[in-house]
């Protein structure tokens, strides 16, 4: 049975996973991480230094190594990258240990949030909306597979989408603890 003594937070790039996470984790007096940050403090460099000299598969690889140890943390809020899900085993970390959120939001949201970000390496091509709704495709369905909850980012103020997300997490913690003891 999980125990939901973790949230971690899912979804495309812009949807808001490390604003709201640094949010939860203050309301929850819990630890924050962002598994990107976690990945350029341990190697020293940035992401799109680390996408230009191994590409993606070389990022996946570091993010999994980082995602395991992140996932074997207890009473923690953690942001993952938008790509976390693509491989099985971050997408069976992440539910194996914590209560995960997907956090959606619209490619035209997105495309608004991240339009004079440049520390983005999927999105430095001609055209950032096409690339973005081939994302949104492609993940979408890990996203869902993945999910206990899930809220959209986009049309509701960053405190809404946090309090929703508290409430269904204690929610769960409490059917939980019930389970546990009945």
């Amino acid at each position: 049975m999980k125990k939901a003594k973790n949230i971690y937070l899912i979804g495309l790039m812009g949807a808001g996973k490390t604003t709201i996470g640094r949010q939860l984790a203050k309301s929850l007096k819990m630890p924050f991480y962002d598994s990107d940050k976690a990945i350029e403090d341990q190697t020293g460099v940035t992401i799109p230094t680390i996408f230009e000299y191994e590409g993606e598969e070389g990022f996946r690889c570091r993010e999994q190594s980082v995602i395991e140890q992140l996932t074997g943390l207890n009473g923690i809020v953690l942001a993952t990258g938008g790509g976390a899900i693509i491989k099985e085993r971050n997408r069976e970390a992440l539910q194996r240990h914590g209560f995960v959120v997907y956090l959606r939001c619209s490619v035209d949201k997105i495309l608004q949030r991240t339009r004079r970000d440049n520390k983005r390496p999927l999105l430095n091509t001609a055209n950032p909306r096409e690339r973005l709704e081939a994302l949104y495709a492609e993940r979408e369905p890990l996203y869902l597979s993945c999910a206990d909850y899930q809220i959209d980012t986009g049309i509701m103020p960053s405190k809404i989408v946090v309090k929703k997300i508290l409430q269904e997490f204690r929610a769960q913690h409490r059917k939980n603890n019930e389970r546990a003891t009945g």
